[in-house]
């Protein structure tokens, strides 16, 4: 008996080895790692449609439920720095591992939160998984793959996070319109555990054998400095923060943000092994790059939870019209970036660069006029200049980005880029949250100074809501009349939320068009001297 025991563990353990000797396993590794990573970036995009759902059902503020992104956004970009550690000390698959196991517990502790604060709080777990998932899941694909065969593998694993782009509002929408908003949370939850399945039987481990001290210190003071900072940024226009502005807690967020920031920036220069690497900064062109995804997080990113929310509340579109409109992003945004490459090979990359900051800046300013009549349309021609913009301008501006960077430094720059577009992202959205509650107080003071109630207008128009309120509801005297008046005050308020949208689209589109001033600073390589140099490193 004890034989035949051991007979089957050995021969398991031989099955094991096999598929990692078999030449078709780094391909299996691929779609395990193309799994996870679609479902990280997936809830970064499918909660959009779902905002106005979870405000109605917790009966609760934008400014509050807006957090439901940044925290997701913002402990994704504290974690992906440390990712890298984690993996080289535990082992890469367990890193990959957990974070699928952290991301497949959030979802679930998702879908039970019974009000808003408990579902920030297990984003936050959500957000920490998928911080592992995504740069773990690139060194793999990496180590696995040969030189000759990692640009390919890379691409398939960036189709990966751009499907999710297209189809997280869409999926997301579907759901919330047969189910409810619990189920973009519970889908993650058995495909979860299939991932993590698939990852113990597929995956090999892999582990370094020196391992860099951690930076704690570092690691503390960003967080501490980021998540200060942004409860600042959030809840300074707040409807429980009376004092506004120059609150106690506001004054305080802002103070322990600013010491935090000393210490992370004194830390990250003096250690030896930093969880980021601030030194790259010495490159100018590195430096520019990193300004320029950061600011096009914010003015992008940070303004992508509006459209649905002007869907749904204002032309009263369902959760899934509101998630199909997306759908076209991810196309353009695919066959673009292609062609952007070969634009940056063939010509100066500033060109599709600044083509593509114009189209972006200009798709924002576009819908920068919306109202209660605005046609389908409307709504998706800026869409599609979005996606045309999107795909000129990621290629040649990593390109730029890492073009004085050295090989063995490679990936700390792009995980360093990563992190500083993630943490733009969670800036836009905390950022202009507050201006929508900010501008949309003050249309509705604005139009209510501005309505005159003994106007020949107003009068019209209030007599015709009593006749209509009288002959389809009912009613007579005062009880019409009561009607009538809040019919008026809805559409005040109706009009000053669409107002307040178009006049953060109109922030968004003016954040993002100053970055054309960066790139007349950027230094670009002759062809010749790139060739040179490309032989020398």
């Amino acid at each position: 008996m004890a034989k035949s025991l051991n007979g089957n563990s050995e021969g398991q353990q031989l099955q094991l080895s096999n598929i990692h000797l078999h030449p078709s396993y780094k391909w299996f590794v691929l779609a395990n790692v193309m799994f996870g990573t679609f479902m990280a970036v997936l809830d970064a995009t499918i909660v959009n449609v779902g905002l106005s759902k979870m405000t109605a059902a917790f009966g609760t503020s934008v400014d509050k439920i807006e957090w439901v992104l940044t925290a997701y956004m913002l402990v994704f970009a504290v974690v992906l720095p440390s990712s890298g550690w984690v993996a080289d000390h535990f082992g890469y698959k367990k890193t990959y591992f957990l974070g699928m196991f952290l991301f497949t517990l959030g979802s679930l502790l998702c879908s039970f939160s019974w009000d808003e604060n408990a579902l920030i709080a297990f984003r936050v777990i959500q957000g920490a998984g998928a911080g592992f998932i995504m740069p773990v899941g690139m060194a793999i694909i990496t180590r696995e793959f040969p030189p000759e065969q990692r640009g390919m593998a890379l691409g398939f694993w960036g189709i990966a996070s751009a499907a999710s782009v297209s189809l997280g509002p869409m999926i997301g929408g579907y759901l919330i319109d047969n189910f409810s908003w619990h189920a973009i949370f519970d889908v993650n939850v058995p495909v979860g555990i299939l991932g993590l399945l698939v990852t113990i039987i597929i995956q090999r481990e892999y582990k370094t054998e020196h391992v860099r001290k951690f930076d704690l210190i570092g690691f503390i003071s960003m967080t501490v400095f980021l998540t200060s900072l942004l409860l600042a940024l959030s809840d300074g226009n707040a409807a429980w923060n009376t004092g506004g502005w120059t609150s106690d807690f506001i004054l305080s967020c802002f103070a322990i943000s600013i010491i935090g920031f000393v210490i992370f920036i004194i830390t990250e220069l003096n250690v030896e092994h930093p969880i980021v690497e601030l030194r790259l900064m010495k490159d100018l062109n590195f430096t520019i790059g990193n300004i320029m995804l950061f600011i096009f997080g914010m003015g992008l990113f940070g303004s992508t939870f509006l459209l649905p929310l002007y869907l749904q509340n204002s032309l009263n579109y369902t959760a899934f019209q509101a998630g199909i409109v997306f759908f076209p992003i991810g196309i353009i945004q695919a066959i673009m970036s292609p062609i952007a490459g070969w634009m940056s090979d063939k010509i100066n990359p500033k060109i599709p660069l600044l083509i593509g900051i114009t189209c972006t800046a200009l798709s924002l300013y576009l819908y920068s006029f919306f109202s209660l009549t605005t046609e389908h349309g409307q709504i998706m021609l800026p869409l599609y200049i979005r996606g045309f913009g999107m795909g000129l301008m990621f290629v040649p501006l990593t390109t730029i980005t890492l073009l004085n960077i050295p090989k063995w430094k490679m990936a700390q720059a792009s995980g360093l880029l990563n992190t500083i577009r993630q943490i733009g992202g969670s800036f836009g959205v905390a950022l202009l949250g507050s201006l929508l509650t900010r501008r949309v107080i003050f249309h509705i003071q604005a139009y209510s100074q501005v309505v005159n109630s003994n106007s020949s207008t107003y009068q019209n128009v209030f007599y015709n809501l009593q006749y209509f309120v009288q002959h389809s509801v009912g009613g007579v005297g005062k009880e019409v009349a009561a009607r009538a008046n809040a019919l008026i005050v809805q559409n005040l308020a109706n009009q000053a939320f669409i107002q307040g949208i178009n006049d953060d689209f109109l922030v968004g589109a003016i954040i993002t068009a100053t970055l054309i001033i960066p790139i007349f600073f950027i230094k670009v390589r002759e062809k010749g001297k790139s060739e040179k140099i490309e032989i020398m490193e």
